[in-house]
């Protein structure tokens, strides 16, 4: 669209955006140019694209553009793995329903059958539902929200996740102007949510600001490892999401808050190692906290266990997280083997106490004490 022409539109009175999700940058572009109404429509070849529609308000703080209800003579279900209805806020698969859905695939019946199924909410005869892949959600006030594509679900450490879902609400960080967040498996068997970000001309947002921005609206398992800033996300040639020009993350410290401090004793050393081989980091300072840095639940079993290794001594897993940086951590393990060592020598002590006699006994005190008043009998 040509920006530098377009606010001369003077007679021009609604627009009409479908094909492809409406970003929250292009309709702000769109009002401060234009006065014309502007409407965001959503639907798939298999119906048609304005399934659902929504008419684009100008002061609206939203960080995503609805696509709206679904228009006359059309259905819209939100549904989940057993095509039961989910609740309001609740992800789901979007189905469409009634007149407007295409016949089929040509020449592909089984595709057909596939995507193609009976309406369970009709009482028409033969009436079918068409399965979109897409995921959304319904907002409070009715509206349908678009979250992104079912395939693009992943599974990490047992969960399974949408990666939209966490790119939505980095998106609304302040600082956020754009985000994109992706499942990336740079290690074998190592699979982790990478984020990319650019930030607002007013100001750079920390790894740590993102983290606990995001820990205060979604569970661990969904907070991304990485946190990567570029200057502009890249596209393809049709002004999508480039993802495989991404960037791989490098193996280098990320930008917190804590001030790069080196180690400063072997233990603090050895957990530095340990940390940083599990991280996929090149360094690891002594206040480095464990979790700003993209530890989690699993990372830290395997921290406990080599830790076990290399100072041979048995840490409940709760002291990763009640001292999560090197420096404490390397405290904790110092006080344990004290103990640790305190406790072997007392065994020692009770045990060779137990093999003697009663007269080594009392000469042992007698020794001890320069004489014994009263009678051992």
């Amino acid at each position: 669209m040509g920006w530098l022409w377009i606010g001369n539109c003077n007679c021009l009175r609604r627009v009409f955006c479908g094909g492809e999700t409406l970003p929250i940058e292009l309709q702000a572009q769109f009002f401060t140019r234009l006065a014309a109404d502007l409407f965001n429509f959503y639907g798939p070849t298999e119906a048609c694209i304005d399934t659902t529609t929504w008419m684009c308000k100008r002061k609206s703080k939203q960080p995503i553009i609805p696509i709206g209800r679904p228009i006359a003579n059309t259905q819209v279900y939100l549904l989940d793995a057993h095509l039961r209805p989910v609740p309001v806020g609740i992800p789901g698969e979007l189905h469409i329903g009634d007149e407007g859905l295409a016949r089929g695939y040509l020449n592909r019946p089984e595709l057909t059958a596939e995507k193609f199924i009976p309406n369970q909410f009709s009482s028409k005869t033969g009436a079918r539902l068409y399965k979109t892949g897409d995921l959304a959600r319904y907002l409070p006030t009715g509206n349908i929200e678009f979250l992104g594509r079912i395939d693009d679900q992943v599974k990490i450490r047992g969960f399974r996740i949408e990666p939209g879902e966490t790119e939505v609400v980095l998106g609304r960080h302040p600082a956020v102007r754009e985000a994109i967040v992706v499942a990336r498996k740079d290690e074998p068997g190592d699979k982790r949510l990478t984020a990319y970000f650019v930030p607002n001309r007013e100001r750079e947002p920390s790894t740590g600001d993102l983290r606990r921005f995001l820990q205060e609206k979604l569970p661990d398992y969904m907070i991304p490892s990485n946190f990567i800033i570029l200057d502009a996300l890249p596209l393809t040639p049709s002004g999508k999401v480039d993802r495989l020009a991404l960037p791989v993350p490098d193996k280098v410290r990320p930008e917190i808050e804590e001030i790069f401090v080196a180690t400063r004793s072997p233990s603090e050393e050895i957990l530095a190692g340990i940390w940083a081989q599990l991280l996929g980091l090149d360094q690891m300072g002594v206040h480095d906290n464990f979790f700003e840095l993209g530890g989690h639940s699993l990372l830290a079993t395997q921290v406990m266990a080599r830790l076990r290794e290399a100072f041979q001594i048995e840490l409940p897993l709760r002291s990763l997280f009640e001292a999560p940086t090197v420096a404490e951590l390397a405290r904790e393990i110092g006080q344990r083997k004290i103990e640790q060592t305190d406790g072997q020598i007392l065994a020692k002590t009770l045990a060779e106490l137990n093999q003697l006699s009663e007269d080594e006994v009392k000469q042992l005190l007698v020794s001890e004490k320069g004489s014994i008043k009263g009678d051992y009998k």
